[in-house]
């Protein structure tokens, strides 16, 4: 069998010059990079939001091999009077899902610690299982430090009923690395060859002689046993992260900065080679431009605010980023104080909130709403009354869902800014965004103009409301209905509600004849239809060759939706 790199390189996932400082290339969206990539932009002086030059300068044909098309941003669209929907997810009743039931999960101060500070949750093909690694006191095992953080390890069947198994490393524990930690990224590469480096591990550790942060990078064959450090950063500031960007088959890092605007800013580097990446980052001194890291982005002046506490500046606390379908999805934990001296001091927890953003680049993200995708509840007894962070890995995909986690923080008396667990929120597949009438009667969307090398026509789309209908017809470049594909030969969908729903013209199945050839969609939408996603797919089966997040039951274990052999 083929290796999974070849497999994405046949399906055309992988552009060429996908190394940090390569010259130009151009992305599977049609999208442009230009000779210098990373950009360099200046830090700005005040609040705004990160450009998204794709948006104002977009390809004049746009290919839509690759994945779900979603309407997140108007990268798609030419025109339209539909309106968009932005979804939040719902949390399970249940949560959480994992808590502190160990007492070796707290602190010296006795203050419990169980959930991930972004670390990982994937789901395992080999096993059939849910990993999740997490970040647990380490009180009772290293008894010098009033907050020493080791990594803890748990699987599931299900992503909801989680165990934490007895492991070797320290026994009676579920630990599966010992290193006094910060943030980490426990990242499954589908990617690599040698099987001992399966699964990365990007942590953020004190140096034992300064106590500085710094990135260590460690390999492991099966996420539990882990090799020594393989390659380390030089000084760090502390919640920096990791991810894999396989549009460009780069290594990103996410990394704490601080600027004029806030302390609580991204900076980002890149490099085919993870070892080589760690290895080329730390602080960088100011008005020295760096060789391998860049300013990112500040926080923007949409931000919310705290109720309580609206007159401080809301930062970027984490941005943590994994492909999904065709896009790169990033989660942002969106600080809004107070400052850690004022929680102490008043006994609660910051507030941090989690939000999205989208890209089709890797680098620029769009923000079309800032409403958080997963707030805290600061009823009594809350297990998000505070801080709550993004995980790794997320999403999952199971079934017709999209599975997200997020840590939260409980109020308690025993330390302001402890008793962590996790949690768990379920969207719809695709669910981001909808487009739909917004009460009006009807309505349409036409695409720019788009390539494919598929043949069947597949779309996510809520139908099942009354009177909820929805046709699509095919337009040459100019706007001109296809006769074959026109509206009056169009298949009329409505009575259901699908995440993948085949669509058809009364004398064509498929749009087989239309490879290659540029041309817009136009979807018809009436009162009460809500439409999330279209693709085309080689596969009468309608996968989409999107990637897959975190995987999930069921799908291909090359992290691309393609059919199961």
């Amino acid at each position: 069998m083929r290796n999974i790199r070849n497999i994405m390189t046949g399906l055309g996932l992988i552009a060429l010059g996908g190394m940090a400082g390569a010259s130009a290339e151009t992305l599977h969206n049609g999208i442009r990079i230009p000779d210098q990539w990373p950009p360099r932009y200046a830090e700005p002086e005040s609040r705004e939001e990160m450009p998204v030059p794709y948006l104002e300068n977009k390809p004049e044909v746009i290919p839509v091999n690759v994945g779900r098309q979603l309407f997140v941003d108007s990268f798609l669209i030419a025109s339209t009077d539909l309106l968009p929907t932005y979804h939040t997810p719902e949390f399970y009743a249940g949560n959480p899902v994992l808590e502190p039931t160990e007492s070796w999960e707290n602190t010296t101060e006795g203050a419990p610690y169980a959930a991930p500070f972004s670390d990982g949750i994937w789901y395992d093909d080999k096993d059939g299982k849910f990993k999740m690694w997490y970040l647990a006191g380490a009180g009772s095992i290293h008894k010098q430090d009033k907050q020493t953080f080791y990594t803890g390890y748990a699987e599931s069947t299900d992503g909801i009923h989680w165990v934490k198994p007895q492991l070797d490393l320290v026994k009676g524990t579920c630990l599966v690395d010992t290193a006094n930690r910060d943030a980490s990224t426990v990242w499954l590469d589908r990617l690599e060859k040698d099987p001992a480096k399966r699964w990365k591990m990007f942590n953020i550790e004190r140096r034992p002689t300064d106590r500085r942060w710094q990135f260590i990078l460690k390999y492991s064959p099966d996420g539990i046993h882990w090799s020594e450090g393989v390659a380390q950063s030089g000084d760090l500031y502390d919640r920096s992260t990791a991810f894999y960007n396989p549009f460009r088959n780069v290594w990103c890092l996410s990394m704490r900065y601080s600027t004029e605007v806030s302390t609580r800013s991204r900076s980002y580097a890149e490099n085919a080679d993870p070892e080589a990446l760690v290895s080329s980052v730390h602080r960088i001194r100011k008005g020295i431009p760096d060789k391998n890291v860049v300013f990112w982005f500040t926080p923007d002046d949409k931000e919310p605010r705290h109720p309580r506490f609206p007159e401080v500046d809301p930062g970027i606390y984490n941005f943590d980023v994994i492909p999904y379908e065709s896009i790169m999805l990033g989660q942002y934990a969106v600080w809004q104080g107070p400052e850690n001296r004022d929680c102490n001091t008043l006994g609660i927890q910051k507030r941090n909130e989690i939000a999205l953003g989208y890209s089709r680049d890797g680098f620029h993200f769009s923000r079309p709403s800032h409403v958080p995708f997963m707030a805290n509840d600061t009823t009594d007894g809350a297990w998000n009354w505070g801080n709550m962070q993004s995980i790794g890995g997320v999403p999952l995909i199971v079934g017709d869902s999209l599975y997200f986690y997020c840590s939260g923080r409980r109020l308690n008396d025993i330390m302001w800014d402890s008793y962590t667990s996790t949690g768990l929120a379920k969207l719809r597949r695709d669910g981001f965004v909808s487009m739909g009438t917004g009460g009006a009667k009807k309505g349409t969307l036409t695409t720019e103009p788009i390539e494919f090398d598929g043949e069947y026509l597949f779309v996510n789309a809520d139908l099942a409301a009354k009177g909820a209908e929805m046709t699509v017809e095919v337009l040459d470049r100019d706007g001109n209905p296809l006769p074959e594909f026109s509206g009056k030969n169009a298949v009329p969908l409505k009575k259901v509600d699908s995440t993948r729903l085949a669509v058809t013209w009364r004398d064509a199945d498929s749009l087989a004849s239309l490879k290659g050839k540029p041309v817009r969609l136009r979807f018809n939408l009436t009162r009460g239809a809500e439409l999330y996603a279209f693709w085309i797919s080689p596969w009468k089966t309608g996968e989409s060759r999107g990637y897959t997040a975190g995987g999930g039951p069921g799908l291909s274990p090359t992290g691309i939706d393609q059919p199961v052999k």
